[in-house]
């Protein structure tokens, strides 16, 4: 099984292949590894976004990341970064992929929680995306 990092990552390079700036249809670049809140560039202008690898069907909740990041962005006033959200799952034996773009995400689409004190990661604080069913989105590919 690939690690969620590995997921990641080949998420990331997918999302460049595939899809251009949403901005100014210039080509999108990786930006470096644990660079903060941000996957991708615009390679023409000033968009960034966020990159969510899924292994499964388009749903409305997934994972987000580390929470102490984006609660400083958030209490700087700046708002939740727009997303590709790159689900892929396997259907009556087809693979199948949909990326979409979330260009608005309200805060009130984050859900904090903290990992147990037995965690391998004890105490650490997360976010998970919710009812993202309910935001608009673009399908940005589907195959």
């Amino acid at each position: 099984m690939i690690s969620n990092k590995k997921t990641g990552e080949m998420g990331e390079k997918e999302v460049i292949k595939l899809i251009s700036c949403p901005n100014c249809e210039k080509d999108l670049m990786q930006l470096p590894k644990d660079y903060p809140l941000y996957d991708v560039q615009c390679t023409g202008c000033s968009f960034r976004a966020q990159v969510k690898s899924i292994s499964s069907k388009p749903k409305k909740q997934f994972l987000g990341a580390g929470w102490e990041i984006i609660d400083k962005v958030l209490k700087s006033g700046f708002m939740v970064p727009p997303i590709f959200t790159n689900f892929k799952w396997i259907e009556k034996g087809v693979k199948k992929q949909e990326i979409r773009f979330y260009p608005f995400i309200p805060k009130i689409n984050l859900n904090k929680y903290q990992l147990s004190p037995t965690a391998k990661r004890a105490n650490y604080k997360l976010f998970h995306y919710i009812n993202m069913d309910l935001l608009p989105y673009f399908k940005v590919y589907e195959k």
